[in-house]
Order: C-alpha cells, then sequence, then structure tokens
C-alpha cells in the first residue's frame, strides 16, 4: 500500500497550524515570565495581611 500524494492545501494548513502553535508557546512563555516577576515584587514588599494580623473582610 503506498501513500496517496499530499494535497498542497495540507500543507498550508499544517504551516498556519505551526505558525498558531509558535505563537501561542511564545505568548504563554511571556505572561510565565511577566507572573513570574509579578511574584517577586510582591515577595519584596511583604505579605498583603493588615498589620492586626487578621486577612482583610473579617473586621468585627
Amino acid at each position: 500500500m503506498t501513500k496517496a500524494p499530499r494535497d498542497p492545501q495540507d500543507d498550508t494548513r499544517e504551516a498556519r497550524l505551526k505558525a498558531a502553535l509558535r505563537a501561542n508557546l511564545a505568548r504563554r512563555k511571556a505572561q510565565g515570565r511577566a507572573r513570574a516577576q509579578t511574584g517577586e515584587d510582591n515577595e519584596q514588599h511583604g505579605p498583603e495581611t493588615p498589620p492586626n494580623g487578621q486577612p482583610p473582610g473579617n473586621e468585627d
């Protein structure tokens, strides 16, 4: 059994999907880097709890 010849349209679809996948990966990496940088900034400023030690929203 031999494979049927590939349709040129399949090649363009495959190239388009590869490009979309590459762009998605780059976007996700950039998001991860931004989140990591934000996390480092938050660690430098300390925790988000008020001085009384209670989490926000529990004022009685």
